[in-house]
């Protein structure tokens, strides 16, 4: 049965253990909720399908809320996340894609999944699948990692019209950023830029819509939605 908002606390709760990563993960919860909620044309029954929306969780080491996101809208039973982390449950610290349903890549370790959306998304496009989206959620500190900056560099330089990233601002990034903030780090290779309030479901609808419109007006370019949240205790 498919859940709301109010009772991902919830869900989440139903998960324990040392490896849960607990601020890392509701740092993201709102971001996914509206994702799932109101954005990604993905659902339980589409899950093979070439023509859905992808999502790439590249923030994998904090799944619990991606999780609950998931079971809530009946992509796996509820009754998996009691077991999260155990021996063969299929709910590991970090997501596999071959053991959760609706689960794209495989995750957790920093810095690779905007390139693998990058490569998915001039992917889809080389198909003739011009519609599905590729949304990459990332951390602020995350894009301390090269990796990302390549893809960054790329992505804009071939202007990819179907790709947004989702960056989580918890202001966790070790050097901080300067002027302009991640913005100006994605806006100089080429990409359009908002920044938002991660708490707010309506703002991040906004901006979700935007990026999809200009895509589908022939707008070239990657998109960026910062997310901003509270800072990291």
């Amino acid at each position: 049965m498919v859940k709301t908002y109010a009772e991902l606390p919830g869900l989440m709760t139903a998960m324990t253990g040392d490896e849960k990563h607990g601020p890392s993960a509701t740092s993201t919860l709102d971001v996914l909720w509206v994702l799932y909620d109101q954005v990604l044309r993905v659902s339980p029954g589409t899950i093979d399908d070439p023509g859905r929306d992808r999502f790439l969780l590249s923030k994998g080491h904090g799944p619990a809320a991606y999780y609950a996101v998931l079971a809530a809208k009946g992509f796996f039973p509820e009754s998996w996340l009691a077991g999260f982390g155990s021996a063969g449950s299929p709910l590991g610290y970090h997501p596999d894609r071959n053991l959760v349903p609706g689960v794209e890549i495989a995750s957790g370790s920093l810095g690779h999944g905007l390139p693998l959306g990058v490569g998915l998304a001039h992917g889809l496009i080389a198909r003739g699948l011009l519609v599905p989206r590729v949304y990459v959620l990332v951390g602020d500190a995350e894009l301390d990692e090269g990796s990302n900056d390549e893809a960054i560099v790329y992505a804009g330089a071939v202007g990819l019209p179907n790709l947004t990233v989702v960056a989580v601002d918890n202001r966790s990034s070790s050097y901080g950023w300067g002027p302009g903030g991640i913005e100006a780090h994605f806006a100089v290779s080429g990409w359009s830029a908002a920044r938002v309030n991660g708490r707010d479901h309506a703002a991040l609808a906004a901006a979700f819509r935007v990026t999809s419109a200009g895509a589908d007006s022939g707008a070239s370019g990657p998109q960026l939605v910062v997310a901003t949240v509270e800072g990291k205790a």
